[in-house]
């Protein structure tokens, strides 16, 4: 504790100030104990949550499950993939009107809507983009759950009346397509994990 701090000090102890200079210190220096879980983890006990508190969750957020999307890995790093980010609450009503499987109307804070771009499909392949935004969307929802955020995959496509219908309330041109939507908010449900290994799913050689 430096001396020149004593006289505007007068009251306090000095072994308190020391601790709270040591807390600072430790605070700034990041090793305070993380609570974060191991991406196993983060992978075994991701839950669907389907019904939401309303609450609002902050632009960092949406920024960094925007991010962990755009990390997927794309056949040959085509990235094939666009997002659309809805906050408003009346697209997100009518959405969740027109098509009830895609949670909306369980009051979620936004939903992500993953795409296929056509105009970035692999020529002769372009079917591969289901497989690259497949990876970007599972991406999302690990890291919703990683920042203790509910979120779910709701099917779009390849049922094309789904599709049609996304379209047309996103007002989005033809060579965007619809992978899913994916609600997501603060749960209000506390789904249990479940176990889903299961050996006679595997060939082994």
């Amino acid at each position: 504790m430096p001396p020149f701090l004593y006289p505007i000090l007068p009251n306090m102890k000095k072994s308190f100030i020391l601790l709270t200079l040591a807390f600072a210190l430790l605070s700034c220096t990041g090793e305070q104990k993380s609570t974060t879980m191991s991406p196993i983890d983060n992978i075994m006990t991701r839950v669907s949550v389907r019904q939401f508190t309303g609450e609002a969750i902050t632009d960092a957020q949406i920024d960094t499950l925007l991010r962990a999307a755009f990390a997927a890995p794309s056949a040959i790093d085509r990235r094939p993939w666009a997002f659309v980010v809805i906050k408003d609450q009346a697209l997100l009503d009518q959405i969740g009107e027109a098509m009830p499987n895609s949670r909306c109307q369980n009051s979620p804070a936004i939903a992500i809507v993953p795409c296929g771009d056509l105009t970035k499909a692999i020529e002769g392949r372009e079917l591969f983009w289901v497989n690259d935004v497949s990876a970007a969307t599972q991406n999302i929802l690990l890291a919703a759950h990683a920042m203790n955020l509910g979120a779910v995959w709701t099917g779009v496509h390849p049922d094309m009346t789904r599709v049609a219908q996304l379209q047309s309330i996103l007002d989005l041109p033809e060579h965007l397509i619809p992978l899913c939507v994916i609600p997501i908010g603060h749960p209000a449900e506390t789904p249990a994990v479940k176990n889903k290994y299961d050996e006679s799913c595997i060939i082994r050689k």
